[in-house]
């Protein structure tokens, strides 16, 4: 792909070339595709984090979630416009490769790479912090070191096996969402016991919808719009599935809406149950609504579904990184060693480099959470929306060029292209110059700002090196 010119499309075929099928192995069902879309992004960050959402918004906190979640919607469904015309285990990579460069599929492929091993830290730590309460007599770090062992293991068995707890872990964080939106409903027409009718009361009381106005929703944006990470995974794993074209379509189709369904009813019932000042910071605001309408052990209940949704995410964000690197060094943008595919299709080396810098991640969690760990997590913490940039560039360079070499493969289009990509493209730049006026979230992306300029100032040495050695003066 290096010497073929950036305007020419792949053959037909997942390969790095595009002559040819992915050599990694199948086994990914329609179904664990759909629910890794609907599960891979509900995590902590809904069942905890949004009660800092709430805090600075009010119940506005719903238009912020229909805000950020309209963006992800955009996202994925360029994402799938361009995975499903070219399925690759690089996904956003391979595309950005083929449409700006190499220095771009090298660029967002190691930065998404470092983004999943730095917070695969935080999930691997987190899950162990819950385990801990519930064992204390197991350490923390030993608690890490299971959950560690337990996913490579499931990772360099099959792809199968990576599917099976992703779809039973997505199944329990789904029917927790629906049985809390049923519980929430009956709430508020006051059929449970002891319960009356709540109306609209707590939606315009305490101060209005928007108590702190349309300042507040803003940074109820910038509080909930990462939440969102984790569906780009869908893509990435839509390469592995036995009808990659029809798997990646079918699942963006499906996760978009009902997410978007999940996250905005989840904050709608939250926000009319209860007023949005009963919450309180570093509380679940899913286990202050259920302990007000009486069901028992509701803290419990929320500790295993988070611990659930920690080690998801764990099992998702292994797999992820493991094949970003993979394909990087498919493309000889990573060592070819990474290579070694195992007789089950399993890349086992790229699998084992991708658990290995999620242990020194872990480690430093653990020994420095406030000094080291927390700048590499700062220089992660705005990356997220750099890849989607580059996600939306490549697709409006993409698009033309599909439309006029093989108009057959768009078997699932952006909507309003290319204005909404455009409008995509704004709303991210607005939400980055929004970070960079919010005290709180101004070091993430300065940090991730530096660490963007160090991996374009690595891909530019690698251009102008292969230049010189091609042409010697």
């Amino acid at each position: 792909m290096h010497d073929a010119p950036p305007d020419s499309l792949p053959a037909t075929g997942s390969g790095p070339e595009g002559s040819g099928p992915e050599p990694l192995g199948g086994g990914l069902k329609q179904r664990h595709l759909t629910m890794l879309g609907l599960g891979g992004v509900i995590g902590a960050g809904l069942f905890v984090g949004s009660g800092a959402g709430i805090s600075v918004a009010g119940p506005g906190i719903v238009v912020s979630y229909l805000i950020a979640g309209a963006l992800a919607m955009c996202v994925m469904r360029m994402l799938g416009e361009m995975s499903a015309a070219m399925p690759a285990s690089g996904s956003f990579s391979v595309h950005a490769e083929r449409a700006l460069g190499r220095w771009a599929g090298f660029s967002v492929g190691w930065l998404y790479w470092f983004l999943l091993v730095v917070v695969l830290a935080v999930e691997a730590t987190g899950a162990a912090q819950i385990a801990n309460g519930w064992a204390p007599a197991v350490p923390q770090w030993a608690w890490v070191l299971i959950f560690m062992v337990v996913f490579t293991a499931a990772n360099l068995a099959s792809v199968k096996n990576f599917g099976e707890f992703e779809f039973w872990f997505a199944t329990l964080k789904v029917f927790a969402i629906i049985a809390f939106l049923a519980l929430g409903l009956l709430a508020v027409f006051g059929v449970l016991p002891d319960t009356d009718p709540v109306g609209l009361s707590n939606l315009t009381g305490q101060g209005g919808f928007l108590p702190h106005g349309w300042s507040g929703v803003v940074s109820g944006v910038l509080a909930v719009v990462f939440a969102f990470g984790g569906l780009e995974v869908v893509t990435i794993a839509a390469a592995e599935s036995d009808d990659p074209v029809r798997s990646v379509a079918r699942a963006v189709r499906s996760a978009v809406y009902r997410i978007l369904f999940f996250y905005v009813g989840s904050m709608l019932v939250i926000v009319t149950v209860l007023p949005w000042t009963a919450q309180q910071a570093g509380v679940s605001p899913y286990v202050t609504v259920l302990d007000s309408i009486g069901v028992p052990s509701a803290g419990t209940i929320m500790n295993i579904v988070v611990f659930v949704a920690l080690l998801s995410a764990l099992n998702a964000n292994l797999y992820g990184s493991s094949r970003m690197v993979f394909s990087l060094a498919e493309r000889g943008e990573a060592p070819k060693a990474l290579l070694k595919v195992a007789g089950g299709g399993v890349p086992r080396r790229a699998v084992l480099a991708s658990v290995a810098f999620g242990f020194v991640s872990v480690v430093l969690n653990l020994k420095w959470p406030d000094s080291v760990f927390l700048y590499m997590l700062n220089s992660v913490g705005a990356v997220l929306l750099f890849v989607w940039a580059l996600i939306a560039v490549s697709q409006l360079r993409l698009r033309r060029r599909i439309e006029r070499e093989a108009p057959e493969r768009l078997v699932l289009r952006m909507w309003a292209f290319p204005y909404l990509t455009w409008a995509a493209l704004a709303a991210m730049a607005a939400v980055l110059a929004l970070m960079l006026t919010d005290a709180d979230a101004r070091p993430q992306l300065l940090w991730s700002a530096g660490a963007t300029a160090l991996v374009l100032a690595v891909a530019g040495l690698r251009e102008w090196r292969d230049a010189r050695v091609k042409s010697p003066v």
